[in-house]
């Protein structure tokens, strides 16, 4: 028995299967990945998005350790705060709060002091270990860790050694005839003390990131530079630092947001003392949130501010590099 096909009418629109949804067709056909995807999605929700939502809400009332919910004993307090708009905002961009400019002076000579301090160094020392040295992989071992101690422990070990009273490194200036110096006490030399330790922790990180790349230079490139005659700073200017810009643009990026954000060493070592002088906007941020009244809508401003900084800078810094990028390859 055969089967003919029903052939539509002469004139007649074709009939179609209407097409399925573009999202429906990419979970079905990628739903192992979506599946994988899943978790690190769950969580960053709940560690990441949900708390900066809520604290751009608290940064909108003025809510704080008084009229916030609580708990008494047997009894619960409502809370009473109240929605006061850009109030908050305006009053630290105006100034009427008093310790944002200082604070926010502060933490940019501190990110560039120390970003700049991390990329020379570490720069230095990968290109370093970037020739052949007899004992390279101990180098290389010694000087990543740093790196590898956590930053509690590496603070209060710098304390021991910056300590006043028998500290190591006292002595050693004692030793030779110096005074001591109130490395934690004394506000010029506490910043000082504060930088060197976050150098110390951070150098390890840009000089293993520096090495990766400068291990992807080509050789030919070197050698095409030599025959020509360039010296070595004109080979380290046309070859070196060219070749490294990708690399030195990511690591970059990611030591200012690091070193903006940097609360431990100076929470850990100093405390934001003396006097709040090492304080810089997170670690202000924290002294609001969890000393004395915590002021919850100031501190939720403070982070507000600090990450919208942060967004501003990582948009135009990656513009800035895409632009140099371009003008290379035209």
């Amino acid at each position: 028995m055969t089967t003919t096909a029903v052939r539509p009418p002469a004139g007649a629109a074709p009939e179609t299967v209407p097409p399925r949804g573009r999202l429906r067709e990419r979970l079905s056909g990628h739903w192992y990945a979506w599946a994988m995807v899943a978790p690190v999605v769950v969580v960053l929700s709940v560690l990441v998005f949900y708390p900066l939502v809520q604290g751009v809400y608290l940064s909108l009332t003025d809510a704080n350790e008084m009229n916030s919910a609580r708990t008494i004993g047997v009894n619960e307090i409502e809370a009473t705060y109240e929605f006061v708009g850009l109030d908050n905002y305006l009053d630290v961009l105006s100034g009427v709060e008093g310790a944002f400019y200082p604070r926010l002076l502060w933490t940019l000579v501190w990110t560039v002091a120390c970003v700049l301090l991390h990329y020379s160094l570490g720069l230095g020392l990968a290109l370093l270990l970037n020739r052949a040295l007899k004992g390279r992989s101990v180098y290389r071992m010694l000087l990543i860790l740093p790196w590898a101690v956590p930053p509690f422990v590496a603070a209060f070990a710098w304390r021991l050694v910056l300590n006043t009273d028998g500290g190591v490194l006292n002595a050693l200036l004692g030793s030779v005839g110096l005074d001591g110096v109130d490395w934690l006490g004394d506000p010029t030399a506490a910043k000082i003390a504060v930088i060197l330790v976050n150098v110390w922790l951070g150098v390890p990180f840009m000089m293993v990131a520096l090495l990766g790349g400068l291990q992807t230079v080509p050789r030919e490139l070197y050698e095409a530079a030599e025959m020509d005659g360039a010296t070595p700073w004109q080979r380290f200017r046309a070859v070196t630092l060219p070749g490294l810009r990708p690399v030195s643009g990511t690591v970059i990026l990611l030591g200012t947001i690091w070193t903006f954000n940097q609360f431990a060493v100076i929470a850990l070592l100093t405390g934001g003392g003396p006097g709040g002088a090492t304080n810089i906007l997170v670690t202000e941020a924290y002294e609001r949130a969890f000393q004395g009244i915590r002021d919850y809508a100031g501190a939720a401003t403070y982070g507000a501010l600090i990450a919208s900084m942060l967004v501003v800078f990582a948009f135009f810094y990656r513009r800035w590099l895409d632009r140099q990028s371009s003008e290379v390859l035209s």
